[in-house]
């Protein structure tokens, strides 16, 4: 399919516009990287409790944030989670601990936080030594009840076993048939017994919040993970490197990969820039966008080359514009639905992939732009440097495929 029909765009001509697009992107993120922002990692990497809480209604994610920094949890990143439907969050904690005490300690910070600073029944009974039935566990609730004895069994075994059925059945009602939320305590009227609903309906309130999970990311296990994460880049951009040696010449390898380290500055850097959260998932999209780049290149590449083997006395700028020219009309159609597709994932994939989307987002862009703008144009900058050291001035054919 041709779009475009016989274009004969001066792309070379334009490399100093291009140049000064890449140095701004480049720089900027680089800068961003440096002295404000940094490199925002995400718990995989830099290690924490990860907390998920569910709402009753949907949750006000500024107000949450707010909630958790007067409680002291500073730099505690508050996302949406899941479909907007589930009302879910997720709260990092920056811990730099592990074990089963790490865990409660996460979930008590995080309950205390959303208590006190933003649930509006939680603030109405905190001090008040009342039950909150949302967030209270199994063995809690059966200590509770065989304290309160609403059915006056007295002390003893049965007592334990009787009130330990009744905490069992309302915890499980609470988790596994309604996800974690209670809507009113009189729904547990053919859960629990009569002397039980009105001790809760009197002891106890609902917070309109329940924790559901809380998991813990060593620090050894982020460190091993950054560890991983650059050696899976680097040993990529070293392979397309020896790829590209053997199926053309080395000037075309190492034009490759500089095309892909600009795309890959200029991502990393934009998620610097907007203060992204750089995860596990990033990371895999980051090495998608390198073998999407990379293609992208190829395909200009044996265009060249191509064009090489049937003209050698062209000048070498028009038969890389040329050749940029023949491949658009690919370009545009392959990229182009590329591009929308990750664009609807970030747009409705929800909080949860909007990392991923988003490198992919920006990569497709910086990764087609680069094949023409970066990689093509080293190429004759090579062969210039070349001319001008008294060598041949031809460029490498290279290999037949």
């Amino acid at each position: 399919m041709e779009f475009f029909g016989q274009p004969k765009v001066d792309w070379l001509g334009k490399k100093w516009y291009f140049l000064a697009f890449s140095l701004i992107f480049s720089v900027s993120g680089v800068l961003s990287l440096l002295f404000w922002h940094h490199l925002p990692l995400d718990v995989d990497f830099t290690g924490g409790t990860v907390v998920q809480v569910k709402f009753a209604q949907k949750p006000d994610i500024g107000r949450l944030r707010d909630a958790a920094q007067k409680a002291g949890l500073k730099d505690a990143p508050v996302v949406a989670y899941g479909a907007a439907a589930n009302d879910e969050v997720i709260i990092t904690l920056p811990e730099r601990k592990s074990g089963e005490s790490q865990l409660d300690a996460g979930r008590a910070a995080i309950v205390s936080a959303l208590t006190t600073g933003y649930s509006e029944t939680g603030k109405a009974n905190a001090g008040t030594g009342k039950l909150d039935l949302d967030n209270v566990s199994s063995n809690a609730l059966a200590d509770w009840l065989e304290q309160k004895d609403p059915e006056h069994m007295g002390l003893g075994d049965n007592a334990t076993v009787r009130y330990t059925q009744q905490a069992g059945a309302i915890i499980d009602y609470r988790d596994h048939d309604h996800s974690g939320i209670i809507a009113s305590i009189n729904n547990l009227a053919g859960v629990a017994d009569a002397a039980v609903l009105n001790e809760l309906k009197q002891g106890a309130y609902l917070s309109g919040f329940s924790i559901r999970n809380v998991e813990i990311v060593g620090p050894q296990v982020g460190e091993q993970l950054r560890h991983q994460a650059l050696a899976a880049t680097l040993y990529s951009l070293a392979g397309m490197l020896i790829y590209l040696w053997f199926r053309f010449e080395l000037i075309y390898g190492v034009a490759a990969v500089v095309a892909v380290f600009h795309d890959t500055i200029i991502t990393v850097g934009a998620f610097s820039l907007f203060n992204r959260e750089i995860s596990l998932t990033v990371i895999a999209a980051i090495l998608t966008l390198i073998g999407y780049s990379m293609n992208d290149t190829i395909v200009v590449f044996d265009r060249i080359r191509e064009n090489l083997r049937m003209n050698r006395r062209e000048p070498l700028a028009d038969l890389v514009n040329r050749s940029i020219n023949q491949t658009l009309s690919r370009t545009v159609l392959t990229s182009g639905l590329t591009f929308l597709t990750v664009l609807s994932l970030y747009i409705f994939g929800g909080e949860v992939l909007r990392g991923f989307s988003f490198a992919l987002v920006i990569g497709i862009l910086i990764g087609t732009y680069s094949s023409i703008a970066v990689a093509a144009p080293m190429l004759v900058a090579y062969q210039d440097w070349r001319s001008r050291r008294g060598k041949s001035a031809a460029l490498p054919v290279g290999r037949r495929s």
